[in-house]
């Protein structure tokens, strides 16, 4: 019997939930609860999921693991639903996951931040129907002032150039045309390896050793660390997908100072123009924070003009969120209902950007990944498309788009 694994927060999380759960595949009545710590709503979410599937089976044993569990394994122990709290090295331990050896202790934490090797489980990472991630990457070596992660993910560290080609390989011939390369900070992959390798250099590697690959993309970027190399790939690989989601944040210089952020508002916008100049067809996601402590309204008001500045099409927008530990929970806070309306303004902002990038693409010809038998998946630039028709997921069409309804590029077959 396969364990349960219940995940929350990001892809990295989801590719170690894969992992566990091969490795737990005769685990029984398992429950595994893989948290998440970047805000303190997701361990209270944690919580109650643990309660819940306590209630719902409660002959299983749960194992909690993931960030929060790092971070804060007494907060987890002390629930007595709770069988064992396992460190995110060591939840991919086989015996750590299986009740059958009685020397393991019900608490196992090591020390994330001694760890320097590969992680053993990376590379394994996991596949949606029709697309697969592969991390590449993990921990992170910055400390942003809002930022509890790099306690749970420890310091940044890369997967070898040659396995990762050798894992791309293996997922295009079981039939996947797309991957995505994925990490806690994925930009600062390589200066751990021998060497000296960069995102760039990689991605180079992955496009020249493997041309059978369609479609590469990248997760999550940080501009500032971007490489000459990542840089020629954007702009001059047509393999090399046209979206890019940056790690903005804030578009107001002191609010950056004050994350700790390696980057200025400048800088943010120079990228955006040099990328589209040269690769007009690329589209830009981004995160922001609304409502960061000593956030005033003019301060708000430059990373609402980002959006434009930028043009940002996919805005990942949420209220700043205090998290215990971290230097930013000690700042001044802006009011919760202050940082709710400007979230608000910024995810309008962003989505008015959307309507008119979509309203632009109406009559052109794109290529779509089909994601779900519905027809629907996304272009090469990430825009929502539907065939008219239906799909098989996982194919790669040419479709001519005509017309937009709730969202999403409606086409036929070109």
């Amino acid at each position: 019997m396969t364990a349960e694994v219940i995940t929350f927060g990001c892809r990295l999380n989801a590719a170690d939930s894969d992992a566990m759960r091969a490795l737990a595949a005769d685990g029984g009545e398992t429950v595994i609860v893989n948290t998440c710590a970047v805000t303190g709503e997701a361990v209270r979410q944690a919580r109650q999921a643990i309660r819940k599937a306590k209630r719902a089976n409660p002959a299983a044993r749960v194992i909690v693991t993931g960030c929060a569990a790092q971070i804060e394994p007494q907060t987890f122990a002390a629930m007595p639903e709770v069988s064992r709290v396992l460190g995110n090295i060591d939840k991919f331990e086989p015996a750590n996951l299986r009740f059958d050896d009685a020397d393991v202790p019900d608490v196992r934490m090591s020390d994330i931040m001694a760890v320097r090797q590969t992680a053993p489980h990376m590379l394994g990472g996991f596949a949606e129907r029709a697309r697969a991630f592969v991390e590449v990457q993990n921990g992170c070596d910055h400390r942003c002032t809002f930022c509890i992660i790099p306690y749970g993910r420890g310091n940044s560290r890369s997967a070898p150039a040659g396995l990762v080609i050798d894992r791309i390989k293996a997922l295009v011939d079981q039939g996947f045309g797309e991957v995505v390369l994925t990490g806690v900070d994925v930009t600062s992959y390589g200066p751990d390896l021998p060497g000296g390798s960069t995102l760039g250099r990689l991605v180079q590697r992955i496009l020249t050793h493997v041309p059978e690959l369609k479609r590469l993309r990248l997760s999550s970027i940080d501009s500032v660390e971007i490489d000459e190399a990542l840089l020629d790939a954007i702009t001059g690989e047509s393999r090399l997908m046209p979206h890019l989601h940056l790690s903005l944040q804030a578009g107001d210089d002191m609010i950056l100072k004050r994350m700790k952020r390696r980057h200025d508002r400048r800088q943010s916008i120079d990228f955006c123009a040099r990328v589209r100049k040269a690769r007009p067809d690329v589209a830009f996601g981004a995160d922001l924070i609304a409502g960061f402590p000593t956030e005033t309204d003019e301060m708000f008001e430059n990373t609402l003009r980002l959006i434009d500045e930028c043009d940002i099409v996919f805005g990942h927008i949420f209220p700043y969120s205090a998290r215990t530990g971290t230097p930013a929970a000690k700042m001044p806070q802006v009011p919760v209902p202050v940082r709710k309306e400007r979230a608000a303004r910024l995810r309008a902002a962003s989505a008015t950007r959307l309507d008119r990038w979509l309203a632009s693409l109406v009559g052109t010809t794109q290529r779509l990944l089909v994601e779900r038998e519905d027809g629907s998946g996304h272009g090469e630039s990430f825009a929502p498309i539907r065939i008219d028709g239906g799909g098989e997921p996982g194919e790669i069409v040419a479709v001519k788009t005509s017309g937009v309804v709730d969202g999403m590029l409606e086409a036929v077959k070109a």
